[in-house]
């Protein structure tokens, strides 16, 4: 029996680097299986928060799926829950399953829950994702339902400010921080019953999260985790033996290491050293 390859996650990036912690989804040892990564340049976080893009950035975003599609990637994601505003341009421009954000989980989530329950989503900045509530009426179905997002902001946080400064977390400030700040959005929210954290630098906190609230908690590598397991075979039943093992290390990779020359000199931001 010849073995089909173990999948291959695409990951597409923003054109922005930073020093990411083990459960960010731009760490390759977050993942338990294969990753590519490709920087789309000129994607800046501003212009992934519009959903405007250039010309020269809509080209940018077809080359890096072309990219992805010579290593036979198996489905796309992205490393910024603003790319819900792209997430139909890339999805019309390949034939693999695309899954840019976090925010994809919603429809299934608030339909999986209590007709009453309702659902906190964290991001960065609590003001720029109110910005989009009304396309997420639209791109994820939640029009009856959008009265049930709670949106919870860690811009005040200690330490989260980081994150738009591009630099390292302290990810044990920043733990203590969220978890006070769960605790007091669950005391004041009683009828939240889930969690999802859109920004994709929080799925660090999530096991915490868990343990404090006992609620279930989802993020950027949850909704990874769960496209992907439609490629893996499944030790426990059914047809073994497929599927070649994935030999569990991932190959090193730099920011924007794949790009050309050319398309190096387009970046706007954190340019390889």
């Amino acid at each position: 029996m010849r073995k089909r390859p173990p999948p291959i996650l695409g990951v597409l990036r923003l054109d922005y680097d930073y020093p990411a912690n083990l459960g960010d989804i731009d760490r390759l040892e977050t993942f338990s299986y294969d990753v590519i990564y490709r920087v789309i340049p000129g994607l800046t976080f501003e212009m992934c928060q519009s959903g405007d893009l250039t010309e020269q950035v809509k080209n940018a975003c077809i080359d890096s799926l072309r990219f992805l599609d010579s290593f036979n990637v198996n489905a796309i994601t992205g490393d910024c829950g603003f790319m819900i505003n792209i997430q139909d341009t890339i999805r019309s421009n390949t034939h693999r399953p695309v899954f840019l954000s976090a925010l994809i989980q919603l429809p299934t989530i608030i339909n999986s829950i209590g007709i009453d329950d309702e659902i906190a989503v964290y991001t960065a900045n609590g003001r720029s994702l109110e910005t989009i509530e009304s396309q997420l009426d639209t791109l994820c179905g939640l029009r009856e339902h959008s009265h049930r997002l709670k949106i919870v902001g860690c811009e005040s946080v200690p330490g989260f400010d980081a994150v738009a400064a591009g630099k390292k977390v302290d990810e044990k400030k920043v733990g203590a921080g969220l978890l006070e700040l769960t605790s007091n959005v669950i005391r004041n929210n009683p009828n939240i019953k889930c969690i999802l954290l859109e920004c994709t630098e929080l799925p660090p906190y999530a096991n915490a999260i868990r343990y404090i609230t006992g609620l279930p908690v989802y993020d950027a590598v949850t909704n990874c985790d769960m496209f992907m397991s439609g490629f893996l075979e499944n030790s426990n039943f059914g047809m073994h033996g497929w599927q070649q093992a994935w030999s569990g290390t991932q190959d090193p990779y730099k920011f924007g290491e794949n790009l050309t020359e050319f398309e190096k000199a387009l970046l706007v931001s954190n340019k390889p050293q």
